[in-house]
C-alpha cells in the first residue's frame, strides 16, 4: 500500500496509453479522436479518486479506487 499511495497520480496517464494502444492496435481504430476520447473517458472511469477529509487534528486525503474494497488514507 505504501507504492500505491506514493504513485497512485500515475494511474490515469497509463491507462490512457495503455488504452490508446488498446484501440489503435487492437481494435484498429484509425480515427486518432475517436481512440483519444475513448481512452480519456475510460482512464478518468477507472482512476483512483482523491478527497481531502478535515480531520479532528489534520487534513487527509482520502483515495478511493474501483478496484479496492476499503478506503486508503493518506496524510498530508
Amino acid at each position: 500500500m505504501k507504492l500505491f499511495k506514493k504513485t497512485y497520480w500515475l494511474i490515469t496517464p497509463l491507462l490512457v496509453v495503455v488504452f490508446l494502444l488498446i484501440f489503435e492496435k487492437g481494435f484498429k481504430i484509425e480515427n486518432t479522436i475517436i481512440s483519444t476520447s475513448l481512452s480519456v473517458v475510460l482512464a478518468f472511469v477507472l482512476s483512483p479518486k482523491v478527497k481531502m477529509v478535515d480531520k479532528q487534528h489534520r487534513e487527509e486525503e482520502q483515495i478511493k479506487w474501483l478496484f479496492f474494497k476499503k478506503v486508503i488514507n493518506k496524510k498530508v
